[in-house]
């Protein structure tokens, strides 16, 4: 399969619907706000009720941070600065800063795969070999950053509450990262005051500190099955291929149906990755239209679980392999 052909077949999905984007965002934001609103509401008659509610707009929360992602690319509206504000009002609810974040974020789509380039925008992924050469202290590190509880737990929470406070990889580029970042802190804190202020600091963190730790484990969750399955390819600069990184590098996972709605279709990955300009409303549609992509690179939601072993790259072998398998003979 040419990767570099499907990239020209992908074009003609690439053409957003601004109808279409205001309707996503309606159908995102106000259960949002409404499940925020009936957490708090169902405070006083027990935590047992309201968590759930405060849960189920976490999961909007990860939509949200889908249609982001979509406006980062330029893909969700038709034109730029529509696409630049709606990304910005999205990254002061989800507590990302969204020039900082779209600039990393292009970074990844340039380098996927790449062994010469990693480090920016990427889960760390060392070789067999970059492992073995560690000292006891560095492999020990690789393995707590790699542990699922680091990974899917404190990782996240770290990540989107703290890290994203400052434009870390970026902090040399100019003042457009420092401007972006610290607009959004303020723009958060100005939120979070009012709230508190209506509600009081105890109401407020019972309801809103549970919807962003779920949102962020999910999408570190995603973003991680993405890329990190066992036939996922990586190569050197000098094999690298963009279009073929894209393509093999990147996974098809196939949700059942009200998981791909919360996650806008992310998982349909490889196509996003070939073209990063289709709206993700329109994933779904290439998949019906060209059953071949199906096949590449897909994983389940069962096979999903398996790929939290998979944790360094061996490159005899061309495929992710565990700790355990890293110690056995090639």
């Amino acid at each position: 399969m040419d990767a570099r052909a499907w990239t020209q077949i992908l074009a003609r999905y690439r053409q957003p619907s601004t109808g279409r984007g205001i309707l996503e965002i309606t159908l995102t934001v106000v259960p949002l706000v409404v499940l925020w609103v009936m957490a708090w509401a169902t405070l006083d008659v027990g935590y047992w009720l309201a968590l759930p509610f405060a849960l189920a707009a976490g999961a909007f929360l990860v939509r949200l941070f889908a249609i982001q992602h979509d406006c980062g690319h330029g893909a969700f509206f038709r034109h730029r600065l529509a696409n630049d504000w709606i990304g910005r009002i999205a990254g002061v609810l989800t507590f990302t800063p969204y020039e900082v974040w779209r600039q990393i974020h292009a970074s990844h789509h340039a380098t996927t795969g790449n062994l010469d380039r990693r480090g920016l925008g990427d889960v760390d992924t060392l070789t067999v070999n970059e492992y073995r050469a560690r000292s006891l202290w560095g492999r020990l590190r690789y393995r707590l950053y790699r542990h699922p509880l680091v990974m899917f737990g404190l990782g996240p929470a770290y990540l989107f509450i703290l890290q994203h406070r400052l434009p870390v990889g970026s902090m040399r580029r100019g003042w457009r990262p420092w401007a972006s970042t610290m607009t959004t802190n303020l723009a958060i804190a100005a939120i979070a005051a009012v709230l508190i202020w209506l509600i009081g600091i105890k109401p407020f963190l019972l309801v809103h500190l549970p919807i962003v730790l779920l949102a962020a484990s999910v999408g570190v969750w995603m973003f991680y099955v993405q890329h990190q399955f066992e036939n996922t390819t990586w190569a050197t600069d000098r094999a690298w291929n963009l279009h073929d990184a894209a393509l093999y590098g990147s996974s098809y996972y196939d949700l059942p149906g009200f998981l791909r709605w919360f996650t806008a279709d992310i998982g349909v990955h490889h196509v996003h990755h070939l073209c990063s300009r289709i709206p993700f409303y329109r994933l779904s549609r290439v998949l019906r239209e060209h059953a071949e992509l199906r096949d590449v690179g897909r994983l389940t939601l069962l096979d999903s679980f398996r790929c939290v072993n998979l944790v360094l790259w061996d490159e005899a072998r061309g495929r992710l392999v565990s700790f355990r398998e890293a110690r056995a003979p090639g």
